[in-house]
C-alpha cells in the first residue's frame, strides 16, 4: 500500500500514528513504501541500506522473492484453520525443522517472546512431572534479552532495563549469572534447579558471542546435574552467526531451542524444537496457540528456511561477517568490534551511538542501537563485500561527525 493509493502525503501518515497510535518506538523519519533485497525505499524511491534487516527477520533479502510466491499461492487456498484439521505448509516445514536441524519434535508460535515463554513452560513442566514440584528453577545470563512477555521478560537479566521499569514483581524461580563465566551459573545451582537458559550471543546484551571454553563448560555442567540445556535463537537462528543454528558451530546441541526472526522471511512465525523425551512435557490441554503454526506463515516459512539453505547463506555469513568485522576494526573512536556471523556490533568509546545511529540514517543506511554506545547491524545475508563497504563509509562519517559534536559541547 503506497501513499498515492490512498491520496495521503508523508505528513498525514504521521500525523495519524502519533494520533492514533502508541508510542513506544523511535521512529525512523521515513515513510517505508517498498523493499527489496539490501534496500527500503521511500515514497520518493529513494533507497535506504538496510543494516538492521527488520531486526535480523529478512535474512534472504527483503521481500525474497520464494517467500512473497509461496505467500500468494497459499493465501488462494488457506488462510487460517487453527490447529485442529491437518495443514500441508506445517506439516512439510515440521519436517524440514527437525531433519535440518536435527530435533524431534516441534511446536509454532508466533513471535520470539512466546517461543521463549513455551520453552520456559516445557522446561518447568518437565522438571516438575519428572523430579517433583519444586524443580522449576531457572538460571539465566546478566544482560541477556528473552522478550517481553512476563515469563520472558523475567528470564531477561536487565532489572533496570526499560523494558521492566514499571513491570515489577517479576516471575519467581528465575536467577542470573555472568555471561560467559562458568563459575558464575555453577554457584547458582540448587536442587530445585531444572535448567540454564541462555542465548548464544548476547544481541541486546551488546552483541556479546559465547565463548566455545564456556558452551563447551555449559552443556558439561547441565550433564553432570541433569539439568536442561535451554538455548535462545531467536536472533541467532537460521543462518545468521554462520552455522545453520548457533549451537552447531559450538558442537553442543540443546535440549529445547527457539527460533523466531529469520525463520518467517517476514511473516509472524517462531518455534520451539525438543527432544523427544522432553517434548513429552506438552500433551493435549496443556499448551495451545490460536495463530501459531499458520499455513501461510509456514509456507512462508518453508520458503525461506530452503532460500537460506539452497543459497548457502550461512556461509556468506561467516565470510562476509568476518571480512565486515576486520574492516569494521580500522573505524576511528572504536572500543570493540564483536558479533558472529552477521550480527556484528561496534562499540564507540564514548556515548555517542544515538548521534551515530541517526548520522547512518541521515545518510540512507539503518542500523539500530543498544545502550548508548553499541551500534548493531544484522543486515540480510546476502550481503556483499561492496555492501559492507558501503556501510563502513557511511559509519565512518557518521562517528566523525558525531565526535565533532561531541567536542564542540565539550568546548562549550
Amino acid at each position: 500500500m503506497k501513499l498515492k493509493d490512498k491520496n495521503l502525503t508523508e505528513k498525514d501518515v504521521k500525523a495519524l500514528v502519533k494520533k492514533y497510535m502508541i508510542d513506544t518506538y523511535e521512529r525512523y523519519d521515513f515513510v517505508c513504501e517498498r523493499a527489496k533485497g539490501m534496500y527500503l525505499y521511500n515514497d520518493k524511491g529513494e533507497e535506504y541500506l538496510d543494516f538492521y534487516g527488520g531486526i535480523a527477520v529478512n535474512s534472504a533479502g527483503n521481500c525474497n522473492e520464494k517467500v512473497v510466491a509461496a505467500v500468494k499461492e497459499q493465501v488462494e487456498d488457506v488462510i487460517h484453520t487453527f490447529n485442529y484439521p491437518y495443514t500441508v505448509p506445517q506439516a512439510l516445514l515440521a519436517e524440514k525443522i527437525c531433519k535440518t536441524i536435527g530435533m524431534d519434535k516441534i511446536f509454532y508460535q508466533n513471535s520470539g517472546t512466546e517461543a521463549n515463554e513455551a520453552m520456559i513452560k516445557m522446561a518447568r513442566k518437565y522438571g516438575v512431572e519428572k523430579y517433583g514440584k519444586n524443580k522449576y528453577h531457572i538460571i539465566t545470563a546478566k544482560n541477556s534479552f528473552h522478550g517481553r512477555t512476563y515469563g520472558a521478560l523475567t528470564a531477561t537479566g536487565q532489572p533496570d532495563n526499560a523494558c521492566q521499569i514499571g513491570l515489577k514483581p517479576m516471575l519467581p524461580g528465575f536467577s542470573y549469572a555472568d555471561f560467559n563465566d562458568l563459575e558464575s551459573f555453577k554457584a547458582l545451582v540448587t536442587e530445585n534447579t531444572i535448567a540454564i537458559m541462555i542465548e548464544p550471543v548476547q544481541g541486546e546484551g551488546g552483541v556479546i558471542p559465547a565463548t566455545q571454553e564456556f558452551m563447551d563448560g555449559i552443556k558439561e555442567l547441565c550433564d553432570e546435574k541433569g539439568l536442561l540445556l535451554l538455548l535462545d535463537e531467536v536472533q541467532t537462528g537460521w543462518c545468521r552467526t554462520g552455522n545453520v543454528m548457533a549451537y552447531m558451530g559450538y558442537g553442543v546441541k540443546p535440549d529445547i531451542v527457539s527460533m523466531a526472526k529469520a525463520m518467517g522471511g517476514g511473516m509472524p512465525i517462531s518455534a520451539i524444537c525438543a527432544t523427544k523425551e522432553v517434548a513429552k512435557a506438552f500433551t493435549v490441554g496443556s499448551h495451545g496457540t490460536t495463530y501459531g503454526g499458520n499455513p501461510v506463515c509456514c509456507a512462508a516459512s518453508l520458503a525461506q528456511i530452503n532460500e537460506l539453505l539452497d543459497k548457502h547463506l550461512a556461509e556468506n555469513a561467516k565470510e562476509i561477517g568476518n571480512y565486515f568485522m576486520d574492516k569494521l576494526k580500522t573505524l576511528p573512536y572504536i572500543k570493540a568490534v564483536r558479533g558472529k556471523g552477521l550480527l556484528v556490533g561496534v562499540e564507540f568509546d564514548e556515548p555517542v551511538g544515538k548521534d551515530v545511529k541517526h548520522g547512518c540514517l541521515d545518510r540512507k543506511m539503518l542500523v539500530t542501537l543498544i545502550g548508548d554506545s553499541v551500534i548493531r547491524m544484522v543486515p540480510p545475508l546476502i550481503a556483499t563485500k561492496d555492501h559492507c563497504d558501503k556501510a563502513y563509509e557511511i559509519l565512518k562519517a557518521s562517528a566523525e561527525e558525531a565526535y565533532r559534536t561531541l567536542e564542540l559541547k565539550n568546548v562549550v
